[in-house]
Parts: structure tokens; C-alpha cells; sequence
């Protein structure tokens, strides 16, 4: 007897984010591309880890898949239902009760004025969970939950450590019993010793209340350790998407650059060196966006955009000439210096983005 399939618990399909941002004239407002074109499906009880360089569009999307952020055009599906055809009632109960999210600094995302009992509270309240008595239960369970004493109700947040108020901020994400967990970077504001405490934390909860989670991080090898799936990003769209085991074996030029340039405590590292402009975000080039910094980038790359690529493991790739299996870091880097395929890599004019 063959397994029930998995449900989908968010599924987004052609989404853009468009920002207006002030330019050099004092009427002109340039458009921003945070998030262009962007298809992704999360089914319960799965961690999809999202990775790309500062500015790529790895925040926005997640405050998309939240709800936070509604999109320029395409839609955003929660269990079903399209969240942003909801009234904000409908949107509150559908996502508000259903989503937790953490956010990079908990110093900023906690109010500062409230004690923690109340910042635990606050949602149960707003939702109106229960009665007081058994919102004050959930408070302390919550506490335990995410390992800290029963006394920690009492203080502000301003009163415990950079690593208790992140804890805070867990807890919080989950008062309403979530099913899908999106973290925003938890560790980056957070001293190195007590990162992988907070790591460690969020794959002991996943797996103890069944959590579905969208782990956001600039941090490479943290991705691949927290993640079923890694979603790579560039100039706000997803270029890759690839079972966490297997990044190795990545067919997108800049997934194999990125985990390339990760420092491994076993063996040295052969980064694959980039180079050629950073495009921008209110100019995007024509064709595919990694075409200017792309050693196997040519005319072909620079007129369209190469349409998804899917095999049987559910690895999907946009690429006009994908990384040959079986090619190893050490050979790309070679083929990177050489300068193979740089000839028609010229940026070129940018252009608009739809």
C-alpha cells in the first residue's frame, strides 16, 4: 500500500515583487526587482533552505510565502486557498494562525516594553485561543518548549541574552501551533557560540511537532545541514532547485560557485572564481540574469531566458548550458580561469523587466 502524497501547504506560482525606488532625478522612481517569476511549492513536514548573495531576494520571498509582503502579480496559495483574494480577516485566520515566522534580530522583532509573558501572549490574544488561564499555560509551555526557565516570563527582553530572546522569538512563532515555520536568518545577528544552539533548537522542534519550515540563510553549509531541498536565488528569481544530499552535483553554474567558495574542514576548497559585473536590480540584463558574470554565457544566454529544466529527483535548473554531470569543482575553476565561454559576455544596455 503506497503512502498518502504529502499536502501542499504553500505553493507559489509566477510571483514578482516590484519596488519604487528614488532615483537620481526629483520626479524619476526606478523599479526595484526584488522577486521576478518565481514558482514553489512546500509540502508539510519539509524544510526548503533558501541561499543566494545579500540582495537577491531571499527576505522578500519569505515575507511573501508569510503573507507580509503581497506581490506585484502572481499568486500566493495557502493549503488551497489564493490568500491575497481573502479578506484580511480570512488572510488573518488562513495565515496568522497556520505561519510562523522568525526573524533575523530578535532585538528588533521583540517589543522591548513588553515582558516576555506578554510578547508569548500576544497571539494567543489577538486570535483569541482559549481562556486566560490557558493562555497563561501555553506561555509556560512555550518556554519549555524552546528550553528556558518559567522565570524568564517575568522580564523584559532587554534583561536576557541575544540567544534567550531568539529562543523568545521561536516561541512566539509557535504559540498558535503553526504547521509551517519561516526562518529569516535566526542566527546571523547571534555570536558564534550560540548559533548552533538555535540551530539545533529548530531541527529538534521540526521534528517533534511535524513542522514544515522555509530556512532563509546566506550561510551555505547551514543550508545544506538544516535542508530536505535547497532553493538558490539570484537577482530575484530561483535559478535552482535541488535535494540538499545532492548540491554537489548542482547543474547551475552559480549553485557550484557558491558551494564552492565554503570552506570544508576535510578537504581544501577549489572555489570557482566569478567575475564581470554585478548586475542591477532596477536594470536587469535581457536573457538569462547570471549571463554577465557567467564563464559558459553566449549569445544565447544574453537574448532569453532558458526555460526550467526537471528530472525524476524533482532537481530543477534554468540554464542554457548547464554544468556536465559528473564535472568536479576543480574542473570548473580551470574552466572559469580559462575563460570559456566569455567571449559574447559582454552586460550589455539592461533592460526593464516586466
Amino acid at each position: 500500500m503506497t503512502s498518502p502524497e504529502p499536502e501542499t501547504l504553500v505553493e507559489l506560482a509566477d510571483v514578482h515583487v516590484v519596488h519604487k525606488a528614488r532615483s537620481g532625478g526629483l520626479f524619476r522612481r526606478d523599479r526595484v526587482h526584488a522577486v521576478t517569476g518565481v514558482d514553489l511549492a512546500v509540502v508539510a513536514g519539509e524544510t526548503v533552505g533558501i541561499v543566494g548573495e545579500s540582495g537577491c531576494g531571499k527576505s522578500t520571498l519569505a515575507k511573501v510565502v508569510v503573507g507580509l509582503q503581497r506581490p506585484t502579480s502572481g499568486t500566493i496559495s495557502f493549503r488551497g486557498k489564493d490568500i491575497w483574494s481573502l479578506t484580511a480577516a480570512g488572510r488573518r485566520a488562513a495565515i496568522g494562525a497556520e505561519v510562523g515566522m522568525v526573524f533575523q534580530d530578535p532585538a528588533t522583532a521583540l517589543n522591548r516594553r513588553l515582558p516576555i509573558r506578554q510578547v508569548l501572549r500576544d497571539p494567543l490574544d489577538v486570535h483569541g485561543h482559549g481562556s486566560r488561564q490557558e493562555r497563561e499555560t501555553r506561555v509556560r509551555e512555550l518556554l519549555d518548549l524552546v528550553g528556558l526557565p518559567a522565570s524568564v516570563a517575568n522580564l523584559l527582553p532587554g534583561q536576557i541574552s541575544g540567544g534567550q530572546r531568539q529562543r523568545v522569538a521561536i516561541a512566539r512563532a509557535l504559540a498558535l501551533r503553526p504547521r509551517l515555520l519561516v526562518a529569516d536568518e535566526p542566527t546571523s545577528a547571534l555570536d558564534v557560540s550560540v548559533r548552533s544552539q538555535i540551530l539545533n533548537l529548530l531541527l529538534e522542534l521540526k521534528e517533534q511537532l511535524g513542522l514544515a519550515m522555509v530556512f532563509v540563510s546566506h550561510d551555505i553549509q547551514t543550508v545544506r545541514r538544516m535542508s530536505d531541498r535547497v532553493v538558490t536565488m539570484y537577482l530575484g528569481r530561483t535559478v535552482e532547485q535541488i535535494p540538499a544530499g545532492a548540491v554537489a552535483a548542482a547543474r547551475h553554474p552559480y549553485t557550484r560557485a557558491l558551494f564552492s567558495a565554503t570552506p570544508g574542514l576535510l578537504s581544501p576548497i577549489e572555489p570557482i572564481p566569478l567575475t564581470g559585473p554585478v548586475p542591477s536590480a532596477t536594470r536587469p540584463p535581457s536573457g538569462c540574469p547570471f549571463r554577465t558574470r557567467c564563464w559558459r554565457a553566449d549569445e544565447t544566454c544574453a537574448a532569453e531566458m532558458p526555460d526550467p529544466q526537471r528530472d525524476a529527483t524533482g532537481h530543477a535548473f534554468r540554464c542554457h548550458h548547464p554544468v556536465p554531470a559528473g564535472t568536479t569543482d576543480l574542473e570548473l575553476a580551470a574552466e572559469a580561469l580559462s575563460g570559456s565561454g566569455t567571449e559574447d559576455r559582454d552586460p550589455a544596455p539592461g533592460r526593464d523587466a516586466a
